[in-house]
């Protein structure tokens, strides 16, 4: 079970990558809604992963490519923003879970399923 100390730790490389996401210029990385939905950074802080969520995700493997050439300024920038002893090396994992709920939105929205007439009691 991690500590306090790595989820704060956690909380706060989320919010800073969510900011510094956004300033990347890279077009690789702008193309959908992206967000950070969590990072699970290692006890010794040299290892973190973060997992990324994009709805209206054109082509995966160049958003990855675009992290991947990225991810030495987004260390860099991480480390001076958050003042670590040890800056993580940062991989980044693409979270599809908001693309399949909105999915299962969709196909719930899609039913046609009548609601249930409500029956009254007449022997009160």
């Amino acid at each position: 079970m991690p500590s306090n100390h790595i989820n704060r730790v956690n909380e706060d490389i989320r919010l800073c990558m969510d900011k510094l996401l956004r300033e990347v210029k890279d077009p690789r990385i702008h193309q959908g809604l992206l967000s950070v939905t969590a990072v699970e950074t290692s006890g010794d802080l040299k290892y973190s992963k973060i997992y990324l969520s994009v709805l209206g995700l054109e082509d995966e493997k160049a958003l990855k490519q675009g992290l991947k050439s990225a991810s030495g300024w987004l260390r860099r920038e991480l480390g001076q923003r958050l003042r670590l002893r040890n800056t993580p090396e940062l991989s980044f994992i693409i979270d599809h879970s908001i693309e399949e709920g909105a999915h299962i939105n969709s196909l719930l929205a899609s039913l046609d399923i009548k609601p249930e007439e409500e029956t009254e009691d007449d022997g009160e």
